[in-house]
Parts: C-alpha cells; structure tokens; sequence
C-alpha cells in the first residue's frame, strides 16, 4: 500500500491508522507543487490529499480510505465491535470531524482571501474559531468518561487529532475542555501516532 500525504494534513489521520493497524505500507510525501502535477493529477484529479494506492488499485476521499481500511483489515477494531450500530456510531463522529470540523477551518486556510479586506478576512477567521468552538463542546462532552470517542480506538481518534491539532495552531479557543485535553495528550503519547508524526516530520 501507498498513503500519499501532505505533512500535517488531514491525510496525517490515514498515516496514523495505517501505523495503528501495522501491516507494511510507503508514505509518499507531496509537495505543494505536485499536487498540481500531471502524474499526480492522475491519481487524483481533485490534487488533493490523501490517496491511497493498493496494488494499483487507487482510492481517494478520507472517509472513504479510512472505511476501506477497517474493512481490508477488520483484525485492527479500528470500525467498532463488529456491530452495525457500532460502525455507524464510529461514522457519526468521524463524519463530525470530516464534515462539520473540517470544512469550519476554511477561513484558516485561506478560503475568504478573494474579500481582499484584512478587517472582513479577520471576521471570518473569528466566525470561524467560534463555530469551532462549540464544535468541540460537543466532542468534549462526548469524551467525558471515555478514552476513545465511541468508548474503544477508532478511525474517529485518528481524525479528531488532526483536527484538534489545527485548532491549537490556529490559536482556537478549547479552554476547559479537560476531556479534550486528556485524550489529546494520550494520543501525543500513543507510539504510532508518534511514528507517523515523526514520518512527517512533525516532531
């Protein structure tokens, strides 16, 4: 298998479940440039990251890899207990991270610069970080009791990270959200998380 990632992007959350899940695989890094090449352009006309190339055979979308890899590797109990209530508790909140939290970033990464006015780019920025913050009041409080978002590691962990991770280079406001911080710090401790940050060059 072949994960195609940008450092510290959401694909980081792929890069943690290949390493959670221990089978061999290659992490290709893409720069900026690349993603615009036409050989990557093949691979994903969207030239984004992730892609994840088995045997030939290529996939994109996160929501979509990450479900591909619980189902080519069931062993891992990455995707709940086997349950169909399970799983779909597992999609529920790795839809939450991929679809409400991640998209909330956009005005982080650039998405109002066509306002060309500092003062609405910066309110949008602010709209933002307080739409994530109530975003990740609903995680919190999810967390309250658990290590894990749906009681046992998921594909979900592996996505709240990355996003959490943003949030406090982003500067973000998650004050008080103790169970937040606590599953943060044991995922900076978890030794896969740590080889694929390491692998990015994260550390």
């Amino acid at each position: 298998m072949k994960l195609y990632y940008a450092p510290g992007a959401c694909s980081l959350s792929d890069h943690i479940v290949l390493e959670w899940i221990g089978r061999p695989y290659e992490a290709i890094r893409v720069s900026r440039e690349e993603l615009k090449s036409p050989g990557y352009l093949k691979l994903n006309p969207a030239g984004a990251v992730p892609v994840l190339e088995d045997d030939g055979w290529v996939l994109t979308q996160n929501v979509a890899i990450l479900n591909y890899l619980v189902d080519r590797f069931p062993e891992s109990g990455l995707g709940g207990d086997g349950s169909a209530k399970s799983r779909a508790q597992v999609n529920q909140w790795l839809s939450l991270a991929n679809a409400d939290i991640h998209p909330a970033f956009h005005p982080f990464f650039g998405s109002t610069a066509y306002l060309e006015d500092p003062a609405l780019i910066e309110s949008t920025k602010q709209a933002a970080a307080t739409k994530l913050r109530g975003l990740f009041a609903r995680i919190d409080h999810q967390l309250d009791g658990r290590d894990w978002l749906t009681g046992s590691r998921s594909i979900a962990d592996a996505y709240l990270f990355v996003v959490t991770r943003w949030a406090k280079a982003m500067n973000v406001d998650l004050s008080g959200f103790d169970n937040l911080a606590r599953f943060f710090n044991a995922m900076l401790g978890d030794a896969g998380v740590q080889r694929a940050l390491e692998q990015e060059g994260l550390t």
